[in-house]
């Protein structure tokens, strides 16, 4: 198919095309909210809880205000405690840091795969040391850590495991959903996320009902009864309105993983034919593809290029957190597949209202800006 001639700009993700999809059944959704005035937690959470448990095949989902405050509340509820160190990885978003830290916890880095950018499993057995008590796999890109290998390590050595699953709603990997394999596992609702509410919104989810428990209450100001508080929790409610927006665009998200693995495998092949680009491998299992992440030599420059055709691009993420001033350690990490990834990796336009067209634009404009900077440098 001939590259789309769609007049303007492609971003990065587009939400006005899926919103103006969904406008009459978020419309109802939020009307049905109004109508009941349960705007905190109440029947709409307590549906949506149900329905996102049942798709991430464990017993219980426990909505929170945000997965920043999602994965905290699930490292505490597993036990982790001030002194405690947890294993994580250096490529991610700082909120994964930032929750083990809040949870009183120390972050303990290791590098990625080359291949995957995922947690290196082999990496893991040497960082864990008498004071280790959980690990933080992060599903990244929409792509699944090996957690049968993972939690094979992991119960050997009497560790927790709390899936950052934030960027892998509806993901699999060995036959189950990203979130039923560890004790806990962390959603975040952001509104680009493959399941994404419209502000902030997260979610705990496990087979564990002690820890669904103390979870469910340490959202609720430790609440055991109304205005009685068994320890001291926080307020991280999500709002009824988030929660019914949500229960829409569930009806969907199975849909929209699926043209997600249709753009990739699009672009995929597209770029067979462009070898100075490198795409970011997936483990086995059924990706969903929140990403689409690429290599390539002069970044920066290609970015620039790939902006002056019209195409948004991203990074995701520029700066490894073992590198960044508020998690630095000294003397200085040394994790160089991550640091070399992170001046290489550049995200590509894909939502699921991608037409197979806006694709081939893509790689198009990527072609032209790779050839154009060889041509400069041998000038």
């Amino acid at each position: 198919m001939a590259p789309s001639k769609q007049a303007g700009r492609l971003p990065l993700v587009d939400l006005n095309r899926q919103h103006a999809n969904l406008k009459a059944e978020i419309d109802e959704a939020i009307a049905r909210v109004f109508e009941s005035s349960d705007f905190i937690l109440g029947g709409e959470a307590r549906g949506f809880e149900a329905e996102f448990a049942a798709l991430c095949e464990s017993k219980y989902a426990i909505a929170c205000g945000n997965g920043t405050d999602a994965l905290e509340l699930a490292l505490w509820a597993v036990g982790v405690k001030p002194g405690d160190e947890v294993i994580s990885v250096t490529h991610t978003f700082a909120a994964t840091a930032e929750a083990i830290i809040r949870a009183g916890g120390v972050p303990v880095y290791v590098d990625v795969s080359p291949d995957t950018l995922l947690m290196d499993i082999d990496l893991v057995g040497n960082a864990i040391t008498p004071r280790t008590k959980a690990i933080v796999p992060v599903h990244l890109y929409g792509s699944c850590v090996d957690m049968v290998a993972l939690m094979e390590l992991a119960r050997r050595r009497g560790l927790k495991v709390v899936e950052d699953a934030a960027q892998a709603h509806g993901a699999r990997i060995g036959g189950k959903r990203a979130g039923s394999f560890g004790d806990a596992a962390t959603f975040s609702f952001y509104p680009g996320k493959n399941l994404g509410a419209v502000g902030d919104a997260g979610a705990v989810v496990t087979s564990d009902p002690e820890v669904a428990d103390l979870v469910a209450r340490a959202r609720d100001h430790g609440r055991t009864a109304k205005y009685e508080h068994g320890f001291v929790g926080r307020n991280s409610r999500m709002d009824g309105l988030q929660a019914a927006i949500l229960r829409v665009k569930l009806r969907y998200l199975e849909g929209w993983n699926q043209r997600r693995r249709e753009l990739a495998a699009r672009y995929r092949f597209m770029l067979e034919d462009l070898p100075q680009v490198r795409p970011v491998a997936t483990h086995e299992g059924e990706p969903i593809h929140h990403l689409l992440v690429v290599e390539c030599d002069e970044r920066d420059a290609v970015r620039k290029r790939l902006d002056a055709a019209g195409i948004a691009t991203g990074i995701h993420y520029p700066i490894p957190l073992h590198l960044q001033p508020a998690f630095a350690e000294s003397p200085p990490l040394s994790l160089p597949v991550a640091e070399k990834a992170a001046g290489r990796i550049v995200s590509l336009p894909m939502f699921p209202e991608m037409a197979d067209g806006d694709v081939d634009r893509v790689v198009a404009a990527l072609s032209d800006a790779v050839h154009a900077l060889e041509v400069a440098g041998r000038r």
